[in-house]
């Protein structure tokens, strides 16, 4: 069966999955965790994303997003092509270290939100990486602790790195709440009257205003909201697994029961939608809008000339000496890497990058395990090449 497309749109909330490449570790210790954190805080802010939610498993990840202006693939591919690449070389290691793309899952915010980022968040637990509720509160490795004030938000960038990003704007939601609810006096935000230093407010950034998002769900001050979060979080802990949140389509929605679908039509059945968690009516409306505007918000993939026109200017080449027949080796190593981007990042078949360079197709097999190569070993490169598509 052939792979279903992305839904994407500003404002959508999205359940975000990745593993290793054959469930081996992704994060094997504390400075590649710190690494794609970092990352994950520089894109998030570039791209006005926001993330609800987070958990760093050793063998995969989870992310509770809302998309922003750029489309959810983009975010996607820069966060793991370039961490891949990181790792890769930190660890001098070779070939993909995702298993296939990662998976997403639209999610009605009304039911699923606050369900969501109780979930992930308890995942560290779940795996047994710790022992119980009070080591999460201090576990700096999800996105619980930065909620409640435990830990040092790893999403939070430094103020001179977020200057600049702050005036990007956000995409309207209906449901998103106003970030500037908590009362001030409560958290002992006012400065002294009579202190003569009383600096301008900093602007806060999106990562700060996206934790005061969720604790408004609980509360109109901080100490109440954080102290009702958490005995939420607790009592998601006998719980268990709860399948129902692991992926989409209406038995997922019924809470993953399929009894809850008998006596319906075969093709209200058939309307379950991996891609999808939430109510009937919230199914069919996105599937109904799936060949529409979510689906074009993602874009088509870039021509073959525009990626040919990018990994011209990463190697100092011009076109027509890329497409050329020459067989020295920075033009080898400048297609290697075209056919690496074109099919692995972009699907294109290996026919059609034969084509568009004058090539066999066996002759752009080779090109791209070269590339992948290259991509190992020269990060400049790769990472230049990818904030170029971006």
């Amino acid at each position: 069966m052939p792979r279903q497309p992305r839904l994407d749109a500003p404002g959508l909330l999205q359940h975000v999955m990745a593993r290793g490449i054959e469930r081996r570790k992704l994060f094997r210790d504390d400075k590649d965790r710190q690494s794609f954190l970092k990352r994950l805080a520089i894109i998030f802010e570039e791209t006005q994303t926001q993330c609800y939610a987070w958990a760093l498993i050793p063998n995969h990840f989870h992310l509770l997003l809302r998309t922003g202006p750029t489309p959810l693939s983009k975010v996607m591919r820069r966060l793991m092509t370039g961490y891949a690449i990181t790792f890769n070389n930190r660890h001098k290691r070779r070939g993909h270290l995702f298993q296939n793309r990662y998976k997403s899952v639209i999610c009605e915010e009304d039911p699923y939100l606050l369900e969501l980022i109780r979930y992930i968040h308890l995942n560290p637990l779940r795996a047994k990486l710790i022992r119980d509720l009070k080591e999460l509160d201090k576990y700096p490795w999800s996105g619980h602790s930065a909620i409640l004030g435990r830990c040092k938000n790893a999403l939070l960038l430094a103020p001179a790195s977020q200057s600049n990003r702050n005036n990007t704007s956000i995409p309207s939601a209906d449901k998103r709440i106003a970030f500037s609810q908590f009362c001030p006096e409560s958290e002992k935000t006012k400065k002294n009257p009579r202190d003569p230093v009383n600096p301008v407010k900093r602007e806060k950034s999106l990562t700060e205003r996206t934790v005061e998002d969720v604790l408004l769900h609980f509360g109109k001050t901080k100490k109440v909201a954080r102290r009702r979060y958490r005995d939420f979080v607790k009592k998601g802990i006998d719980q268990g697994a709860r399948k129902e949140l692991q992926g989409g389509g209406l038995v997922r929605s019924a809470g993953g029961h399929k009894a809850g679908l008998l006596g319906r039509k075969k093709e209200d059945r058939e309307k379950g939608d991996e891609r999808i968690l939430g109510s009937e009516d919230f199914v069919n409306e996105a599937l109904s809008k799936a060949g529409e505007e979510w689906e074009s918000q993602a874009g088509p993939r870039p021509p073959l000339e525009a990626l040919i026109n990018a990994v011209s200017k990463a190697f100092n080449l011009s076109c027509q000496q890329l497409k050329s027949r020459s067989r020295k080796r920075p033009l080898v190593d400048a297609r290697s890497v075209l056919a690496r981007i074109a099919v692995r990042n972009h699907g294109y078949k290996g026919t059609e990058v034969a084509k568009a360079l004058s090539l066999s197709p066996p002759s752009v097999s080779r090109l791209v395990e070269n590339g992948e190569k290259i991509f190992d070993n020269q990060k400049h490169i790769a990472v230049k090449i990818i904030d170029m598509e971006l």
